[in-house]
């Protein structure tokens, strides 16, 4: 959805307003599933949700992200609507590799824009780009991410920079949705 252009990204994400929708389910199933019709065996959500998990857990890697989706306990992986694979009700939790590809083909800037903050009541916004790690595919240039973020840390959105430009061009269709008036 976004690989080609930051455009592409801001015009096909979901708005702000998803943000007030109430719980991430709800805010995730907003996203488009970035994944062809056949060889699913996850449900999108279920992905997302697993990967939120484990990141607040304190997993920092996709590595560390597939070791705690693989000893997650059955209740949890219930909660969080992991697929059963037997009769008897056992729920199976998505590979590293399977949650590792859904996130790095789900739009960066509406996964920002469903678990980003509000800069309200922030006194600054900081802007800075940076080349993803990792996300560089034989001929295709590494993804080139623009974030806002607020002076506590907290993202409040992010988009793909396109491959022929710059981050300057882009600085003003990412804070464009944002009132910024006194910050």
């Amino acid at each position: 959805m976004c690989r080609q252009s930051a455009t592409v990204c801001l015009t096909k994400s979901p708005s702000r307003q998803h943000r007030s929708i109430g719980p991430l389910a709800l805010r995730l199933q907003t996203l488009a599933d970035p994944r062809s019709r056949r060889g699913k065996r996850h449900p999108f959500v279920a992905v997302l949700l697993v990967a939120c998990s484990a990141v607040t857990a304190g997993a920092q890697s996709f590595a560390a992200i597939g070791q705690w989706a693989k000893n997650a306990p059955q209740d949890v992986l219930t909660r969080l609507g992991a697929r059963t694979a037997t009769a008897l009700g056992v729920r199976v939790a998505p590979s590293g590799a399977t949650i590792r590809r859904v996130i790095l083909h789900t739009c960066p800037g509406g996964l920002a824009d469903l678990l980003g903050c509000e800069p309200d009541g922030s006194q600054t916004v900081a802007v800075d780009g940076k080349s993803a790690r990792g996300s560089r595919h034989g001929a295709t240039p590494a993804a080139h991410l623009l974030a806002a973020m607020t002076g506590s840390g907290q993202t409040v959105t992010q988009l793909r920079v396109p491959g022929k430009t710059n981050e300057i061009t882009c600085f003003a269709a990412l804070l464009e949705p944002f009132d910024l008036t006194g910050i």
